[in-house]
């Protein structure tokens, strides 16, 4: 894709929420928000404004932190990473759904048929998805490696797609609750449309 056309897509403002006790306060180095910045400016062809956040393992400071990012930041998409586990800390999934108008369960059970190709344990992350007005907030997994597997999903040799990732879903997701239209890379991830929702490549929408 040129650069003429990249420039005449619609910037798309994504929140990135690294949620983790010991990386917030600063006893280690945050490793969440780069890995999804890494991805995502990899996979989007749209300019993206980031809006990031390090935060704590508190229910009520996520959702406080969801609903910002929506409903005052402007935020299309919101991805968050960390507290998705089984732990009493773990409070991601819960907090999430505190600020959701609609919950989207199929995010999260594709996440987990990715990981369990890897690891048994993937059954214990508890990830999910929802809409909260015209935005897309989805949790992932707190490793960087799993945060590229399950956003693109898995290849074979030859590259020839497996397990579609999640993020092949998200483009169409977000066209239809109102948000902007976003281009990915094919070569990272091919986002689908049914072909009456396809526009002409760097088509921008005006929203």
């Amino acid at each position: 894709m040129s650069e003429t056309t990249v420039a005449s897509l619609d910037a798309v403002r994504i929140g990135v929420v690294s949620i983790s006790d010991r990386a917030s306060s600063g006893v280690y180095e945050d490793k969440g928000l780069p890995a999804l910045q890494d991805w995502l400016g990899r996979a989007v062809c749209n300019p993206i404004e980031w809006v990031p956040r390090l935060i704590a393992d508190e229910r009520a400071v996520i959702a406080d932190t969801l609903r910002d990012l929506v409903d005052n930041a402007g935020c299309h998409l919101v991805l968050t990473t960390g507290g998705t586990g089984p732990s009493p800390r773990d409070v991601t999934p819960e907090a999430t759904l505190d600020v959701a108008d609609k919950e989207m369960p199929g995010f999260g059970e594709q996440m987990r048929q990715i990981s369990l190709r890897f690891v048994p344990t993937a059954i214990l992350s508890r990830q999910t998805a929802v809409i909260r007005k015209q935005a897309l907030i989805l949790n992932l997994p707190g490793q960087p490696k799993s945060i590229a597997e399950t956003l693109e999903g898995l290849r074979d040799a030859e590259g020839k797609s497996l397990v579609p990732g999640i993020f092949s879903a998200v483009p169409y997701c977000v066209d239809l609750i109102g948000g902007p239209y976003i281009e990915s890379r094919p070569e990272v991830c091919a986002a689908f449309r049914p072909k009456s929702a396809v526009r002409p490549s760097g088509h921008a929408s005006g929203k």
